[in-house]
């Protein structure tokens, strides 16, 4: 079977796009991701949580992540994707003054985080839309 050229070119442009149209997980990450909710909290518990929840940021700007917790500072360092399964993302903090941390997330589609924060709970996060 033969191929003109103009087949053979366009096989080939649809080839180079599939393979490099997927971002990742480093790219999918970039931005402001805000605290919308927290799932298997106990009701009484609930309102706290996510009182919590709703003060709770990060903002990735290429290797840089500043995370926001409510009642503390601000912590900015460096981040690496440490394993990369699916959706499902390890990741490696690293602050500037020193100490490491690590989260394990999952991608909903392209607008929502989840972050898994132990005991089978999850905090949702949802991305910025910046005007």
């Amino acid at each position: 079977m033969r191929f003109s050229k103009k087949t053979a070119l366009a096989l080939t442009a649809v080839a180079l796009f599939a393979s490099g149209c997927g971002k990742t997980p480093k790219d999918r990450l970039q931005g402001r991701w805000l605290g919308e909710s927290i799932e298997n909290v106990p009701e009484p518990h609930l309102a706290k949580a996510m009182g919590w929840v709703k003060g709770t940021a990060f903002e990735f700007t290429g290797s840089k992540v500043t995370v926001t917790i409510p009642a503390e500072s601000p912590r900015t360092g460096s981040f690496r994707v440490t394993e990369a399964n699916g959706d499902r993302v390890l990741l490696s903090f690293l602050r500037d003054e020193g100490g490491r941390d690590e989260a394990e997330l999952q991608f909903v589609g392209e607008g929502q985080l989840r972050w898994k924060i132990g005991d089978g709970r999850e905090i949702v996060l949802v991305k910025s839309v910046q005007n």
